[in-house]
């Protein structure tokens, strides 16, 4: 099963939201909803990155690669420099 991995910018509060799904569309769609627990204060979502993996055993190792120390650096010079944040 193919997994992805995306970053997506709360409209509300302008902070990031890193997860990792098997259904990019489904999830994204059910974070806007406000049907995710952990984001349901902070709706409405746009998507900023989409990475895709083989499997979805890969897409949680890059999930939790950004979100650890050295990801969230880098995600946050990245979406500085392209004027996203």
């Amino acid at each position: 099963m193919r997994g992805t991995v995306y970053i997506l910018l709360s409209l509300k509060d302008k902070r990031t939201y890193v997860g990792s799904t098997n259904d990019f569309k489904r999830r994204l769609n059910q974070h806007n909803a406000g049907q995710v627990k952990s984001t349901k204060h902070r709706t409405p979502f746009k998507t900023l990155f989409v990475e895709e993996f083989e499997t979805l055993t890969e897409a949680r190792k890059r999930e939790k690669w950004w979100k650890s120390g050295a990801g969230r650096r880098k995600l946050k010079v990245f979406f500085e420099d392209n004027n996203c944040l």
